[in-house]
């Protein structure tokens, strides 16, 4: 096996990115500006990247490619699997001998991506580690680079991350690997649990004669004010559910909040509501629309379309 490469300092990265969904193409787009001429991406289609490409992204033909030619890999994809498959699967990740730090955006498990790590440290000999990022702020936040970055890793590997994480928002640093993965899974809870009463509220307020909009913008003044509320508001008044983030992520997301809840011996009588709310959702057909489409599912509890 030839010698690893080292890896670039971090003012001077190689960036290289997988994932150009509806977080992340914006997300690759404030890299190119950040790190002009630093940044390439592959995936399933040239095509889809076309934004990146002609915002000045170089295209790889493969994620081994893409891993040779970067010290920073940048996983924007929907969950544990598919970050696996781009790790071990043909022409993966980890068959390229260089060393790098992969981040992982995504919403995973905490213990899931804690093995993920072993796997592949081991198969490279410890050329490869992971630091795990999830991000928070939708997809208004990637494209305004004010994202939320709940970052877990080794502090080495973290070092690497954070400056070019910061040019998508804010990067924290929270602990060991998996930590990322459980402030998210809180922060998740959180989001369902204001989305929840936010939908619940507008039902009983239209229901009683209010005018939605009027009293939503009122609410946002006070102490029921959120960014939930300030982002969806629009969405609600409108009954505009068309995604920019998919509800049925929220049952992943909840799932490994209540996993952490087991880990920690914590009683959940909340997520456990939530929990079944968004089964329910998701087993309604809903699932496919935004995270906003809890409005419609309270709204059809008792009155069934």
């Amino acid at each position: 096996m030839s010698m690893a490469h080292e890896i670039p300092h971090p003012a001077h990265p190689s960036i290289g990115m997988i994932g150009l969904g509806n977080m992340g193409t914006p997300m690759a787009r404030n890299l190119i500006k950040a790190f002009p001429g630093r940044v390439s991406v592959t995936g399933r289609s040239r095509e889809r990247a076309r934004d990146v490409l002609d915002a000045g992204a170089t295209w790889r033909d493969s994620p081994v490619e893409l891993a040779a030619a970067a010290s920073i890999l940048i996983l924007m994809v929907p969950d544990l699997p598919q970050v696996d498959e781009l790790l071990f699967g043909d022409n993966g990740i980890a068959a390229a001998d260089t060393e790098c730090v992969v981040v992982v955006c995504s919403s995973v498990s905490p213990t899931g991506i804690r093995s993920t790590d072993e796997r592949l440290r081991g198969q490279t000999d410890g050329r490869m580690r992971i630091v795990d990022a999830p991000v928070s702020g939708g997809t208004e936040g990637a494209s305004a680079a004010t994202l939320s970055i709940m970052v877990g890793g080794a502090d080495s590997d973290v070092a690497i991350a954070l400056p070019v994480l910061a040019a998508c928002g804010t990067p924290v640093h929270l602990g060991p690997l998996g930590s990322g993965d459980i402030a998210k899974a809180c922060n998740q809870l959180i989001v369902a649990a204001t989305m929840a009463a936010v939908s619940e509220a507008s039902v009983i307020a239209e229901r009683s004669g209010l005018d939605l909009d009027t009293l939503l913008t009122l609410l946002q003044g006070g102490y029921a004010g959120s960014r939930v509320l300030e982002t969806k508001k629009d969405r609600l008044v409108a009954r505009d559910y068309s995604p920019s983030g998919v509800a049925r992520f929220m049952v992943k997301d909840l799932s490994f909040a209540h996993a952490a809840a087991v880990e920690t011996a914590t009683s959940t009588p909340i997520l456990d509501a939530l929990r079944s709310q968004f089964d329910g959702l998701v087993a309604a057909g809903l699932g496919d629309d935004d995270l906003a489409v809890i409005h419609r599912y309270i709204e059809d509890l008792d009155h069934p379309r």
